[in-house]
This record gives structure tokens, C-alpha cells and sequence, in this order.
């Protein structure tokens, strides 16, 4: 019988979630890659208890995650009734809905009928009554945003949902869901886009500004860039990484000789700060207390260790993060 470290609120930092009175960790727990049946369970367990242990409360999902699609929701049920039952009010559980689950035409996008079926089916592989956080997981430029917001209000009205958010919306289009969902009754509390050292859109389009004027939280997904902000591939792509396997989200191509240079001159520069490269982006992104969370995953205990460790020094010097700059963007 799993029983929680009764320190685990030491040392994690919270963060409210725009103005809401939700605190997220500073860093949450992805259940994207790691998750379903050609993983361990046990080393599925083991990555959950000892996230709760270290202060991780958020566990993030998609209907979708995988693989197969759903397998991360069902490991996660699994989970949640083996060892989480008792703690299930000091656990926050977001899934979302946008992407490919189902054949046919009501099994993606944004409809109303997409929405709240897939979070039905949702919270029956996970043996929730409700999720704390519902996302739409992506704009529909098909479906009226009307509908697509009414879904995510229904959902709170339904009691199937505490909160809502979206993610992979642009400055425009979250503006646009913060004003329906308002007058709805509904508050917008985060966007979740992707974000990183490599990756600067939501600084460089406006989203970060649209999200401070419009108090809304924000949760970066891929800050390691897939594992690219790692010191995986400082010396050469090892056999069995992501880059050399036939993974949509990162190949061979993108490691140019140019781009690890690049990578082994930020390594450079997280060493002299006392972190792994990996620990020095996560304490980028979460740099200044703007962002409210960042996501993670994690193969083992271990490595969720080490991301965890990297909430220990979040301050960085105008010089450092001058130099950060001049080697990411050259």
C-alpha cells in the first residue's frame, strides 16, 4: 500500500493560475510518451508515486496520449485507484480533446459533440467523475469558437469539469476564447503552448503579453525540445533515442552539426550554473515566475528526479541570459 512522503510540499514551488485561486507546481508531470502498454507498469507507478512525493500534483493528459491512443488515460485510472484514492483531492487532473481519437467525422476538431463525448470517455478510463482541468487541445478553424467554448462551459456546467483551458491557441484566437468563456460565466484559466529556449513563439507572437493582459495561466509543453535540451545528444544520437527511432517530433535531419554546437556552448554555460542542460531549460522557461508551470516527462524516477532538482535555482544573471540569447539566436 502506497503511502505519500509526508514532506512532499517542502521544497516544490506553486504558482496561481492567472487569477484564479489554482496553484500549480512549478513543474507538472506530462503523461505524453511514457505511458501505456509497452511500458512497465511498475516503472509506470513508480514515476507517479514519486512525483507526488517530490510535490508534483498536476498530471497532465490527452484523450490521445499513448500510444495506443487512450492507453496514457487508462495507466493513469490504473494508478489512481491503486495507490492515489486517498489523495485524489490534493491531485489536480487535466486531459483534453482536438486531436485524431476516433474514425470518422465527429472523432476530432473542436464540435460540441467531439468535445464532450471524448470527455466522457475520458473519465471512464481514467474512473473519474470529473477532471480538474478540460482543454481544448487545438483551434478548429471549421467550427464556430461559440461552440467550441460552449462545449468547454458545458462541461463545468456538467460538473465534469473544475476549470478550462486551451492549448495551441495563438495571442488572437485566446483572446477571443478568454471573451466568450467570460461572458459564459466561464473563466479561461491557462494556454498551454509549446515553448522553450529553441522555441520562443508565444515571447515572439504576442501570447505571453495577451495572457499577462487577460490574467490567464500559461503551461509550457516540449521546453526540452524533445529531448534535443538534453545531454543526449551532445555526442552523436545514441541508438535508442527519439531522434534515431521514426518519431513525427524529432529525426536525424534536425541535428545539423550547426544546431550541436549550439547545444554544447548552452551546455557550457548550464555547467557553470551547477545543472545538467536539461535543468538549465526548465529553469528558462520558468524563469521571472512568468510562466505557471512547466511540463516534464519522465522515463523513470529518476530522471523526474533530476527535472525536479531544477526548481532549486530558477534565477539567472542579465549575463547569462545575454549569452543564452546570442547562442540561440545566431
Amino acid at each position: 500500500m502506497y503511502t505519500a512522503h509526508p514532506d512532499r510540499y517542502a521544497d516544490m514551488p506553486y504558482r496561481r493560475t492567472g487569477r484564479s485561486g489554482l496553484k500549480l507546481p512549478a513543474l507538472s508531470l506530462g503523461l505524453w510518451h511514457n505511458f501505456g502498454p509497452d511500458r512497465p507498469a511498475g516503472t509506470q507507478r513508480a514515476i507517479l508515486r514519486r512525483a507526488f512525493d517530490l510535490g508534483v500534483t498536476h498530471f497532465d493528459l490527452a484523450n490521445n496520449y499513448g500510444p495506443p491512443p487512450g492507453a496514457a488515460e487508462t495507466a493513469l485510472g490504473e494508478a489512481l485507484k491503486a495507490d492515489f484514492a486517498p489523495y485524489r483531492d490534493e491531485l489536480v487532473i487535466s486531459t483534453k480533446a482536438g486531436y485524431l481519437m476516433w474514425p470518422g467525422p465527429y472523432g476530432e476538431w473542436g464540435s460540441r459533440k467531439y468535445l464532450l463525448s471524448s470527455l466522457d470517455q475520458s473519465l471512464s478510463r481514467m474512473g473519474l467523475e470529473y477532471v480538474d482541468i478540460f482543454y481544448s487541445h487545438r483551434f478548429d478553424p471549421d467550427t464556430p469558437l461559440e461552440e467550441t467554448m460552449g462545449a468547454l462551459h458545458t462541461a463545468v456546467q456538467q460538473g465534469k469539469a473544475l476549470y478550462v483551458g486551451v492549448s495551441n491557441y495563438n495571442a488572437e484566437q485566446t483572446r477571443e476564447a478568454a471573451r466568450i468563456l467570460g461572458e459564459l460565466g466561464t473563466p479561461l484559466l491557462i494556454n498551454q503552448p509549446r515553448y522553450s529556449m529553441l522555441d520562443r513563439r508565444p515571447e515572439d507572437e504576442g501570447l505571453m503579453d495577451a495572457l499577462d493582459e487577460l490574467q490567464v495561466g500559461s503551461i509550457a509543453y516540449s521546453p526540452l525540445e524533445q529531448g534535443l535540451l538534453t545531454s543526449r545528444y551532445l555526442d552523436g544520437i545514441p541508438e535508442d533515442s527519439r531522434a534515431a527511432s521514426d518519431s513525427p517530433f524529432l529525426n536525424t535531419d534536425a541535428l545539423t552539426e550547426e544546431l550541436v554546437g549550439r547545444l554544447r556552448a548552452l551546455a557550457d554555460i548550464a555547467s557553470a550554473r551547477g545543472q545538467s542542460l536539461a535543468q538549465m531549460a526548465l529553469s528558462w522557461v520558468l524563469r521571472g515566475g512568468r510562466l505557471t508551470s512547466a511540463l516534464v516527462g519522465a522515463s523513470s524516477p529518476q530522471q523526474l528526479e533530476d527535472s525536479v532538482a531544477a526548481t532549486r535555482n530558477l534565477d539567472f544573471s542579465d549575463e547569462e541570459l545575454a549569452r543564452i540569447d546570442a547562442i540561440v539566436k545566431q
